[in-house]
């Protein structure tokens, strides 16, 4: 059940951090669901090494690297704040993992090979909730297929002359032009934005938030 609606009081009242930068992250918690989460971006250097991992463990542990930095960062003065939220998103094809394009030349190569395909979006989300010594711990994954239509050469050229692959896990934002190459998706919408919104919702501890709650 959502049961975070239901008292959305407490959930602003508690001191929530969200370890991210994204913009995308931002607007679904701070404009879409009006948290004030305050921004911490994580220092977290992200360099796991890909191979000893499977994707979804992958974007977890990467979550849960940059929640733990930002949770003992901001507890050096013995008052940890309500919960963290951590998260990272990449795009899965055949099973490779996709993450932001390094340049332009490799945002064409992922749009080239995610042209006619479907491909797995996944957000791997780290809860890091304040308590009596190392803070307790909720990590998950949230999974959607997206279906992309056919792209040719020049499409691909004139999108990644827009500049919006640059910043983007797979080399497109489905909330922006890039939206306009899907075809069809099944799960959650938010997700492929970067924040799984209602497994979030699903899996925040009310309990946990209201024991350390600013009010």
């Amino acid at each position: 059940q959502v049961s975070m609606l239901s008292d959305l009081n407490a959930v602003r009242a508690a001191a929530i951090i969200l370890a991210s930068g994204s913009p995308r992250r931002v607007d679904i918690l701070n404009n879409v669901m009006r948290l004030q989460a305050r921004v911490v971006p994580s220092t977290f250097e992200e360099n796991l090494d890909k191979s000893h991992f499977t994707p979804h463990e992958y974007v977890q542990e990467n979550a849960r690297q940059k929640a733990l930095e930002v949770y003992g960062r901001l507890s050096t003065d013995g008052s940890p704040p309500s919960l963290v939220i951590g998260a990272d998103t990449v795009v899965v094809l055949n099973g490779r993992i996709l993450e932001k394009p390094r340049n332009t030349e490799a945002a064409r190569q992922m749009l080239s090979e995610l042209s006619g395909r479907s491909h797995e979006v996944c957000t791997g989300v780290a809860l890091l909730y304040a308590g009596e010594g190392a803070a307790h711990e909720n990590v998950f994954v949230e999974s959607t297929e997206v279906d992309f239509a056919p792209l040719s050469a020049a499409l691909i050229e004139a999108y990644v002359a827009t500049g919006e692959p640059m910043d983007k896990a797979g080399s497109y934002g489905i909330q922006g032009m890039g939206g306009s190459f899907v075809c069809g998706i099944r799960g959650c919408y938010q997700n492929v934005v970067g924040f799984p919104l209602h497994r979030f919702c699903v899996e925040l501890d009310m309990a946990r938030l209201r024991d350390h709650s600013c009010a």
